[in-house]
């Protein structure tokens, strides 16, 4: 049974739709993430969400209750910011009592329910510190235990680690997410981060243009992307535009034998996608094996335990990722055949309109 529910959300800021009939249902203690580019619309979803903004058509319901008219205020919902905005002239101890001193909790009953939030957080021994005492990770977890102390309905977190650096947002994502399934709290995450998203939720709702794309558990939408934006913005992708004929998908000038194109009308127009660890690369040796793209090794990023290669070729667009050992045998200026598995293929149908371009997707007033 759905706890928090965004019914057919529109929201408008003149002539731009930041948010287009969006819907969502997420179970109480469940974890979303909203995921998608600058502009995309999550941080006004979940603007409203929290009441400091109104749509202008559809509802937001909290555990049964309709609360899209419902001042911030009576919603009891936890907001944690990018930028902390914690009280600089206040101790950590305060900021995280704040919430309880305006709903007039008694000084003992607040002062417990504080150093409880602190250790939670991990900072039972800096709560006599000022914000400016804190590193940027301590900052956001008081900003965390701030939001928890009212015991929120559902907990808002708007791109809350984008602030800080990397090994600091990873420890922090975990500790946010061992904090989320401890308490049990349904909570609304929003990232431009596809890995930070993947790593810590139940669900995520890959947004663009003020829609969901598609919304699905984390092995889904790595695994089956729906739309040629989610295979582009959920881990990098090989998207190879072919017309399906007899036994495949003719592609710069090879048959790809793919299986997910069985019983496609011939002529159609689709857009095959593989995911570089899955191309198989080596050396030419004699004749092309099946499903083999041929082309010359034209870069080398070293990723750790793979390196990712580029191949270009005649017609041919392809990166794979290979063990990095391997890797030393294939120099730039390496001619080699990739060979792109049939079972691991995905295929969607492409329409007139053209592939989105995420990086020049711009960003409009009000997200």
């Amino acid at each position: 049974m759905a706890y928090l529910e965004l019914q057919n959300l529109h929201r408008d800021f003149g002539t731009v739709k930041a948010l287009d009939g969006i819907e969502i249902e997420l179970g109480e203690g469940e974890f979303l993430s909203l995921l998608g580019p600058s502009g995309c619309g999550k941080t006004t979803a979940l603007r409203l969400v929290a009441g400091f903004d109104r749509p202008n058509a559809g509802a937001i319901v909290v555990d049964g209750k309709d609360m899209t008219r419902v001042p911030p205020n009576k919603r009891d919902m936890g907001m944690v910011f990018q930028a902390y905005s914690l009280f600089p002239n206040m101790t950590a101890r305060d900021n995280v009592g704040f919430g309880l001193r305006i709903r007039g909790k008694k000084r003992g009953d607040r002062h417990g329910r504080v150093a409880e939030l602190l250790e939670l957080v991990g900072l039972g021994h800096a709560g006599d510190r000022y914000p400016h005492q804190l590193s940027g990770g301590m900052q956001q977890r008081v900003a965390l235990a701030r939001a928890l102390a009212i015991e929120p309905r559902v907990l808002l977190l708007d791109e809350p680690l984008s602030a800080l650096d990397a090994k600091v947002r990873v420890q922090l994502r975990e500790e946010i997410r061992r904090i989320q399934l401890e308490l049990g709290i349904t909570t609304l995450y929003v990232t431009h981060d596809q890995e930070e998203a993947l790593s810590i939720s139940d669900h995520v709702a890959v947004m663009y243009g003020g829609r969901i794309e598609q919304m699905g558990s984390p092995a889904e939408m790595y695994s089956a992307p729906a739309t040629p934006f989610v295979a582009e913005f959920i881990g990098t992708m090989n998207r190879l535009e072919g017309t399906v004929v007899e036994g495949g998908v003719e592609h710069a000038g090879i048959t790809l034998e793919v299986a997910a194109v069985r019983g496609r009308p011939r002529g159609t127009r689709v857009l095959v996608l593989v995911r570089p660890e899955t191309v198989i690369v080596d050396r030419v040796d004699g004749g092309a094996a099946a499903n083999t793209l041929v082309g010359d090794v034209v870069t080398q990023t070293f990723l750790g335990p793979v390196t990712r290669l580029k191949i270009l070729g005649e017609g041919v667009d392809v990166i794979a990722d290979v063990p990095t050992q391997k890797a030393l045998a294939l120099p730039v200026g390496t001619k080699v055949a990739a060979m792109l598995p049939a079972e691991d293929a995905r295929v969607l149908e492409l329409s007139d309109e053209p592939l989105p371009e995420i990086a020049e997707e711009p960003a409009p007033a009000g997200r």
